[in-house]
């Protein structure tokens, strides 16, 4: 068994659905992971957005043309009236449920069943598109078998059992459609993922189901070893380890979510990122094993805030971190980043939403400084303490660039560094010069 999961700009138009369908036609076993088609959550939590203000008259209008939008790929998708009839009324079904929403009060619960309209309709879609080629397949709902605990986490065992148990339906079926993101909760109520969406989806079906490979399709030919954005002359990386993947992830690389990373690790099931617009490219292949002492590539994360505790009471002060961590526990604020000297500790935190409560409570500790706009810049690879040199030609790239932070000798894959935002693009630039272009564009 292996999971493609597929994103919404893979899915974004009949034309892309169609070559979706051409590159799932092989004998292997399959489970087909679907995003919405792109644009319509954006468009969606719109209209969610909208529904809270009470203007009901506008929701109606958006809604009105996303329906409209979805009835061009209608149009365009199916060759036969039959099909375009039955999308058409399936169409009609959905967006009449989510214009009921207008009618009446509009609460958290109703704003997840609206966001989860948008893998619904890309799957049912993307399914009659393969019954009228002939190829045979399974809808399975994920609201079957998808779900969170209480703690808004991925309940396992449930998913374990209850997608087998879909499986088991269809013993001679070797390809099944389903969503991402979307769940049900711990009160059976339509809920979804959050943090990875629909590639967090894969890797849980991945270990549920104990596939072969887990396979995330994008728009890019895998994670590169820099930003394509910003950087000129980046290249895809051949192979990573769980671990350098999870922290490219965090710390900025947009083509996966840390998150995702995680249910394969745990059942060691290689995760391939591949392009659906050159589907014959190498893409990037994650496992256990890395491969080899080099540095692999680089992620930069904006949005950071960096905080600076200073006290004398600190020296030698038995609890002191301890009462510091609290603070940001009691605010359920992650701390990404974190350096001490003597009378001082600083940290970085990328929620800023708590900032003047998680201040205030940290004078109580001495003097506090916040630097707001701030980036980490995370240099990944496989660093082992007894090996010089890495480091060395990190700073010796940077030494133009101001440095706020540095983290060396938490992770053997990372050296994190803290730099002012307006810094990001000279400092990737100068990192793509003095690692990657000395030493050759070798993935």
């Amino acid at each position: 068994m292996k999971i493609l999961k597929f994103g919404g700009t893979s899915v974004g138009s009949a034309e892309r659905m169609q070559a979706v369908a051409t590159l799932i036609q092989h004998e292997a076993p399959k489970i087909v992971v679907l995003s919405a088609m792109s644009g319509t959550t954006n468009a969606l939590v719109q209209i969610a957005e909208t529904l809270y203000q009470n203007k009901n008259q506008e929701a109606r209008a958006l809604i009105d043309a996303l329906h409209e939008k979805y009835k061009q790929v209608v149009a365009q998708l199916y060759t036969t009236e039959e099909k375009k009839k039955q999308a058409n009324e399936l169409l009609t079904n959905h967006f009449d449920a989510v214009r009921a929403f207008t009618l009446d009060l509009f609460t958290i619960h109703e704003e997840r069943a609206v966001l989860a309209q948008g893998e619904l309709l890309s799957t049912a879609l993307f399914q009659y598109y393969l019954e009228e080629q002939g190829i045979r397949s399974v809808l399975l709902p994920a609201l079957n078998f998808m779900k969170i605990d209480e703690n808004e986490e991925p309940d396992a065992a449930y998913i374990a059992k209850h997608l087998k148990a879909e499986l088991a339906k269809y013993p001679d079926v070797q390809l099944f459609v389903t969503q991402g993101y979307i769940c049900r909760n711990a009160f059976g109520e339509i809920d979804n993922l959050k943090r990875g969406g629909s590639d967090y989806s894969a890797s849980l079906i991945g270990a549920a189901a104990d596939a072969a490979e887990i396979q995330i399709w994008t728009d890019i030919d895998g994670m590169h070893n820099n930003d394509p954005r910003i950087v000129k002359n980046t290249y895809p990386i051949a192979e990573l380890s769980f671990d350098e993947a999870a922290e490219l992830a965090y710390f900025g690389a947009k083509i996966l979510h840390p998150s995702s990373v995680l249910p394969a690790k745990q059942k060691n099931i290689p995760v391939r990122l591949l392009n659906t617009m050159q589907p014959d490219a190498r893409g990037t292949l994650i496992t256990e094993e890395s491969s080899g002492a080099k540095i692999k590539a680089v992620a930069a994360k904006d949005g950071i805030t960096a905080i600076k505790i200073k006290s004398g009471r600190m020296l030698l002060a038995y609890g002191f971190l301890r009462s510091v961590f609290e603070v940001f526990e009691r605010y359920k604020t992650p701390i990404d980043m974190i350096t001490t000297s003597e009378v001082a500790v600083s940290l970085t935190i990328d929620n800023a939403k708590f900032l003047p409560e998680i201040t205030t409570e940290l004078k109580e500790f001495g003097q506090v400084e916040v630097d707001q706009d701030q980036t980490i810049i995370c240099v990944v690879g496989d660093f082992i303490a007894e090996r010089s040199g890495s480091a060395l030609k990190v700073f010796e790239a940077l030494q133009q660039i101001p440095l706020r932070m540095i983290s060396y000798g938490g992770s053997k894959n990372n050296i994190s560094l803290l730099i002012n935002t307006s810094d990001k693009v000279e400092a990737l630039t100068k990192l793509n010069e003095g690692i990657f272009e000395r030493n050759g564009n070798n993935a």
